[in-house]
């Protein structure tokens, strides 16, 4: 038995409806972690992180996408290195 999944486009009102929840709740994260870094002046990664220390999914999945951004810097950063020894003459 062949089972075949058609791919099923959504609704444009579906569309419009998910990206308005999600674009006012980022919105809303922004603000309210605005108003945590405003006594320091400067808006830093911590100040999400202090916001969403509660959601425990939330938080795991964003301390581990901060520190797979952190691997991928410092291997375009080696391999940036090991390109310019390639192309000077030493």
């Amino acid at each position: 038995m062949i089972l075949v999944y058609a791919t099923v486009q959504p609704l444009p009102e579906t569309v419009a409806l998910v990206e308005d929840i999600v674009v006012e709740y980022v919105t809303d994260m922004v603000h309210k972690a605005q108003d945590i870094a405003s006594k320091r002046g400067k808006l830093l990664t911590e100040d999400f992180l202090f916001l969403i220390r509660k959601d425990l999914p939330k938080l795991n999945r964003c301390t581990e996408l901060l520190s797979m951004n952190e691997e991928l810097k410092q291997a375009r950063k080696a391999f940036d290195v090991d390109e310019e020894k390639l192309v000077s003459p030493e």
